[in-house]
């Protein structure tokens, strides 16, 4: 269960930092004064990150021991 979860969280990244979306946010706008393509990046390796981290230490998910 914990491994499923895990590889659709690295597919949903990988998704998210493909081609397609990265165009989308490639544009010469700012978000606080970073360029928008930089803070869509980091957000989604933070939120990933934040994920990971999550269904890694999740209690619910642990096997029988």
């Amino acid at each position: 269960m914990k491994g499923a979860r895990l590889v659709a969280l690295s597919v949903l990244g990988f998704l998210l930092f493909n081609y397609p979306l990265l165009a989308l946010f490639n544009h010469k706008g700012t978000l606080f004064g970073v360029p928008v393509l930089y803070a869509y990046i980091f957000a989604v390796w933070t939120v990933l990150i934040a994920a990971i981290a999550l269904v890694a230490d999740s209690p619910k998910l642990r096997g029988p021991r």
